[in-house]
């Protein structure tokens, strides 16, 4: 079995790389997954730069950790503080009704603007083995962005240079658009919100 592995893998060593991966749907695990791929790149010293699309909280693993993983990581937060939704059901949590959910407003579309002309700036001037775009797919699902502007920005990524996506909701346009899609839909989860210090967050 081994050898087989090894025969398979051979065939990758010294590719021209540029794929773009994508990890959407309603379950958890979207994001995780694409730090699971930034920890396999910062072990082999490449470079990791993650830009995050409507976040904004620095209390999350993956932020705090920044500073222990130069100069092979780093990760950049663009977003408004509140959760956004799109339409007038009340939304709750764990029984209770969230206040601060929102309508998206002009700042969240400044801000995922912001983070997109970034990307393009980090991608020309550093060129990064892994881009990860992290919630840019519900960026483009709320308005902040469409489809063009995110496949504008994809058919500017440098031949060495790695793309993920994440987030629930994939337009048609970007599955289309990536190499390797994997959708992550729940099958079971608790009926209380679980948010674990290094699971959730």
């Amino acid at each position: 079995m081994l050898e087989g592995f090894q025969h398979i893998a051979a065939r990758f060593v010294g590719r021209e790389m540029g794929h773009i991966y994508l990890y959407y749907g309603t379950g958890g695990g979207k994001t995780t997954s694409a730090l699971g791929i930034a920890l396999r790149s910062v072990g082999h010293d490449r470079k990791v730069v993650i830009i995050q699309f409507m976040k904004y909280w620095d209390k999350t693993g993956e932020y705090k950790i920044r500073d222990r993983l130069k100069p092979y990581y780093e990760i950049y937060q663009f977003g408004v503080p509140g959760w956004l939704k799109t339409s007038k059901a009340e939304v709750k949590i764990n029984g209770e009704a969230m206040p601060s959910i929102r309508f998206p407003q002009e700042q969240d579309i400044m801000k995922a603007k912001e983070a997109l002309e970034f990307s393009r700036r980090i991608m020309k001037e550093d060129a990064p083995d892994l881009l990860i775009l992290d919630e840019i797919c519900l960026a483009v699902h709320f308005g902040l962005l469409n489809s063009s502007e995110v496949l504008a920005l994809l058919r500017e990524l440098p031949s060495e240079t790695d793309a993920v996506l994440t987030g629930r909701y994939a337009s048609q346009e970007l599955i289309d658009a990536a190499d390797f899609v994997n959708e992550i839909r729940e099958v079971k989860s608790p009926v209380k919100l679980v948010m674990k210090e290094g699971i959730q967050y």
